[in-house]
């Protein structure tokens, strides 16, 4: 980026903060977010070539059981060992290899507003809001089970903070909707409280295809245009070790068929699903995601597809997930080597496993974020509102992650090293021992030079006190009520509207009598 371009950025920040007036909440511009530098790589060529090698040996050797014919039927075709019995494919290097040679290296995805398509792969790099929980938490109203009231909510703070790229799988499932169908409910949601890309449900066939079908009426083309032009992903989890159920390969294929991207991400917890070490576990993860990487090209060649990890560790006294521990975040890193290694797109988390908005949450979601994009994570899944392993989405965890967050682009802006920027004249012009408070070179900058934090409380004690002592959780639960309050409804065509309104009521009788 130039001098140019960079001090652009900082007036385009300047302006996000400042326009709107009337103390709105600060945040950064949306932006298309690259990484500056290079990922760290904590491993050397020769050990992520013996993960490579025990990760065929895992695929040729023992296999992957699942539970379709028709994922049987595509490896058969191409030269894999099936026991049709069992149910285990193994598959020989030499058939990786050759689908590998078709997957994309990036792909876009996009919206209903086109100014926010996403470029996946490369050095970009997107974040997501937190998904599936079945729970929700805010400092007002308690831990409950999710609701539709809430998912509206989420939508809505996804939608309002800039720094929130695409949004997640069912946040805060709404449960008290029929199982079955409330997909439809919350696709639906998606489209119309907010223009993001959206995780649509790949657990059967019919939730890919409701996923886009829906997004191709919100965007006014066709399923054959949309294949050309992504605009929902899903997440395909292996279940670990060594399971592929069938609805997910269900959902896989139609994705794939219909050229939307699917991030094959094993679940894998060192200790429950894999073995203990760390080698071991991204071994098998990487075998795992392989395997559906491969399937993927089989079903459509140059279908977009994303190598997908989740690898941390159990508490080995408890059996209990955790995250954000040095294991998980070194598996992050090295798995953004392992997916370089294989030219794919690469999603990871930035997960924690406090059962409250504390220390630790914040602490292990640093840790884990730090991981995630040292990897060079291409898409942060679960980035904003994750808390308790998962099982809650917290309003007040999403406001401590949107910090983390802007903290975290503004360690990724370039750095403009031009004369001006470098200060000689002005260093100078100040006398030794003097200060720097009064020069021109201050004086133009004072107001975009650092970042401005929307939680943090930079105030003296004193001043802090006289306010109120008002800790970060107590801001926070503030916040989230500021932002629903400025929330803006992205505009939608009626006609639009109507439509989407008549699939949801078609497809809802279609699920009641049976279809899938």
């Amino acid at each position: 980026m130039t001098a140019e371009e960079t001090s652009g950025s900082r007036r385009g920040a300047r302006r996000a903060k400042t326009s709107r007036g009337g103390g709105r909440i600060l945040q950064l511009p949306w932006r298309d977010l690259e990484l500056p530098f290079a990922p760290l790589q904590i491993v050397g060529e020769e050990q992520i070539e013996a993960i490579h090698r025990t990760s065929m040996r895992i695929l040729s050797e023992l296999g992957i059981r699942v539970l379709s014919t028709k994922v049987m039927d595509l490896f058969e075709k191409a030269g894999a060992l099936v026991d049709r019995e069992t149910g285990t494919i193994r598959v020989g290097e030499e058939i990786v290899a050759e689908a590998l040679k078709t997957v994309p290296a990036s792909f876009t995805l996009t919206g209903r507003t086109p100014s926010k398509r996403l470029t996946i792969g490369g050095k970009h790099m997107v974040f997501g809001l937190v998904a599936g929980p079945p729970n929700v938490h805010d400092c007002i109203n308690g831990r409950r089970t999710g609701n539709m009231k809430d998912y509206e909510n989420f939508t809505r703070l996804a939608h309002h903070f800039n720094c929130i790229h695409i949004i997640g799988n069912q946040v805060a499932a709404p449960q008290e909707l029929p199982a079955n169908n409330r997909h439809l409910d919350t696709y639906r949601v998606n489209l119309t409280l907010s223009d993001l890309s959206f995780h649509c449900t790949a657990i059967g066939r019919g939730r890919a295809m409701d996923g886009i079908n829906m997004m191709t009426i919100a965007r006014g083309i066709t399923p054959e245009q949309m294949a050309q032009d992504p605009g929902v992903i899903t997440i395909i989890s292996v279940n670990s070790p060594r399971l592929l159920d069938g609805e997910m390969a269900d959902g896989l294929i139609a994705m794939a068929e219909h050229g939307q991207p699917v991030s094959i991400t094993p679940f894998t917890l060192m200790g429950a699903m894999t073995p203990v070490s760390l080698p071991a576990a991204l071994a098998q993860q990487n075998a795992e995601a392989l395997f559906g990487v491969t399937l993927t090209q089989l079903v459509r060649k140059g279908a977009p597809v994303m190598y997908g990890a989740f690898t941390s560790n159990v508490d080995m006294k408890s059996g209990a997930p955790a995250f954000g521990t040095p294991e998980n975040t070194k598996a992050n890193l090295i798995s953004g080597q392992l997916a370089r290694r294989y030219k794919i797109p690469y999603r990871t988390s930035n997960a924690n496993a406090s059962n409250t908005v504390d220390l630790q949450a914040a602490y292990e979601t640093s840790m884990a974020t730090w991981g995630a994009v040292g990897g060079g994570a291409n898409m942060i899944y679960h980035a904003a509102g994750w808390m308790e392993g998962g099982l809650t989405a917290s309003y007040e965890k999403l406001i401590l992650d949107v910090e983390i967050l802007q903290n975290m682009m503004e360690v990724m802006r370039p750095i403009d090293f031009s004369e001006d920027e470098l200060g000689f004249e002005t260093i100078g012009s100040v006398p030794t021992g003097g200060h720097f408070f009064g020069t021109d070179h201050t004086l133009q900058r004072y107001e975009t030079a650092f970042y401005q934090p929307m939680l943090s409380d930079w105030t003296n004690y004193g001043a802090w006190e006289a306010a109120g002592s008002k800790d970060a959780l107590t801001r926070a639960t503030a916040l989230w009520q500021r932002a629903l309050e400025e929330y803006e409804e992205p505009a939608m065509d009626p006609a639009i509207r109507e439509e989407l309104d008549a699939y949801v009521a078609r497809r809802r009788e279609d699920i009641g009598f049976g279809e899938p």
